[in-house]
C-alpha cells in the first residue's frame, strides 16, 4: 500500500500515472497547493521541501519526496518501466534528468509568465517561450525513429507526458511537432494514463493533442 500526497499538477500526475500502470494499491491524500496544504506540519513531515508529490510506502515505512526519486524507487521495487542493465539504465536516466532539470522547470516558468501572468514581463515571456520551443524540438528529434523516449515505454515517458499535456498553456501547436504529437496520443490511449491524469480529482477533459 502506498500513500500518495498529490495535487493536479504535471509533477503529481507523473506518480499517479505510474501507480496506475503498476496496478498497485494506493491511497490518495489531496494536497491543495492553492490553499497552502503543502505548508502544514503534517505534510512537511513527509515532504520537507513543501512540494508535491510525496509518498509513504507502508510496506517498509519509506518516506519520499521529489517525483523523479519516487518514480525510480517504485519502478525498481516492482521491477518494471526502468531498465536494469547499466548502459540502458544510464540512457534512460539521462532523459529522466532532462525532464527533471529542463523540460519541467522551463515549461513551469512558461506557465507562470505566459499562461498566468501574460503581459507583465515581456522579456521573461520571450525567454521561456523560446526555451519551450527548443525543448519540444529536442523531444521531436529524439522521437524521430522510436515510439518512446528510450525505446520501451518507461517512467521517462510518464515523467514527460504530463508536462506536454499542457501544451495549450505553452502556446504550442502540436502539429508543428508531429513526432511529439504521435507520441503524446500513443500514451494518451493507455487506460492507466487516463486514470492517473484524473488524480486526485477530475479537472476537465484531457487535451487530445
Amino acid at each position: 500500500m502506498i500513500d500518495l500526497y498529490t495535487w493536479t499538477t504535471p509533477n503529481g500526475r507523473k506518480v499517479s500515472i505510474l501507480l496506475e500502470e503498476l496496478g498497485v494499491e494506493y491511497t490518495v491524500h489531496p494536497i491543495n497547493i492553492g490553499q497552502g496544504d503543502q505548508t502544514s506540519p503534517e505534510f512537511l513531515a513527509i515532504g520537507p521541501n513543501n512540494k508535491i508529490p510525496a509518498i509513504v510506502d507502508r510496506d517498509n515505512g519509506v518516506h519520499l519526496m521529489e517525483s523523479g526519486a519516487i518514480m525510480t524507487y517504485l519502478a525498481d521495487k516492482h521491477d518494471r518501466f526502468f531498465p536494469k542493465e547499466p548502459v540502458a539504465r544510464a540512457e534512460a536516466n539521462q532523459w529522466l534528468m532532462w525532464q527533471m532539470g529542463g523540460l519541467g522547470p522551463m515549461l513551469g516558468q512558461t506557465h507562470h509568465y505566459v499562461h498566468f501572468n501574460e503581459g507583465k514581463a515581456p522579456y521573461a515571456e520571450e525567454r521561456f517561450l523560446t526555451e519551450t520551443n527548443r525543448l519540444y524540438s529536442v523531444l521531436e528529434k529524439r522521437l524521430a525513429d522510436r515510439d518512446y523516449i528510450v525505446d520501451d515505454y518507461s517512467i521517462v515517458d510518464m515523467a514527460c507526458w504530463p508536462w506536454i499535456s499542457r501544451y495549450e498553456w505553452q502556446n504550442v501547436n502540436l502539429t508543428q511537432f508531429p513526432n511529439v504529437r504521435d507520441w503524446y496520443q500513443r500514451i494518451l490511449a493507455r487506460p492507466a494514463v487516463q486514470a492517473g491524469y484524473h488524480v486526485p480529482k477530475k479537472m476537465g477533459e484531457i487535451p487530445g493533442g
